[in-house]
């Protein structure tokens, strides 16, 4: 069989957070996606919406939150919000998450393989600051919503280094100016 984690039949949990962002989810909404996870043996993939406005319907049959999809069963479901997102996180064997530190840390804490995906459209956001540290660190991978199929393709589990929270250096120093 397959060595561990990579991919071996797990969940793909997408996050928003608290906020919207639609261009991630309409950019995942597309079968492209789906053939990508299938390829790296992934079984289901999970979209939380959050404010969000653009309901995938593409992947899913309109007017439906969870679906088995032919001829594999792969599973896709989606929801808006729920009280906490920590189960959903620990059940991911890849998150694909908004650039928001929140989020971004959770996975990372639950050392979760994680692509982050920056909205362009809040550029002036150190989004792309923390990501890219995250990045040059080891810790996880990003892109924009229209790089996600790419990313997904690429993304490698293995080759990503485990946060440490107490890590101080660099990554303290990035997050102090970030919060400043």
């Amino acid at each position: 069989g397959r060595g561990g984690g990579g991919g071996g039949g797990g969940n793909v949990f997408v996050t928003v957070g608290t906020t919207s962002f639609d261009a991630l989810i309409a950019a995942l909404d597309c079968t492209a996606v789906i053939d990508a996870l299938r390829a790296k043996g992934y079984t289901s993939l999970t979209l939380q919406l959050g404010r969000g406005t653009y309901t995938p319907r593409n992947i899913l049959p309109p007017g439906v939150t969870r679906a088995a999809l032919a001829p594999d069963g792969f599973v896709v479901e989606c929801f808006d919000f729920r009280p906490s997102l920590d189960h959903a996180m620990r059940g991911a064997s890849l998150v694909v998450s908004h650039a928001g530190a929140g989020s971004v840390f959770e996975a990372l804490g639950l050392r979760r393989p994680l692509l982050v995906v920056v909205n362009e459209a809040l550029m002036d956001n150190h989004q792309v600051e923390l990501a890219e540290e995250l990045a040059g660190a080891g810790h996880l991978a990003w892109c924009v919503p229209a790089g996600v199929v790419a990313a997904l393709e690429a993304f490698d589990p293995h080759g990503l280094t485990p946060y440490e929270p107490g890590d101080p250096g660099r990554l303290a120093a990035a997050f102090d100016a970030l919060l400043a």
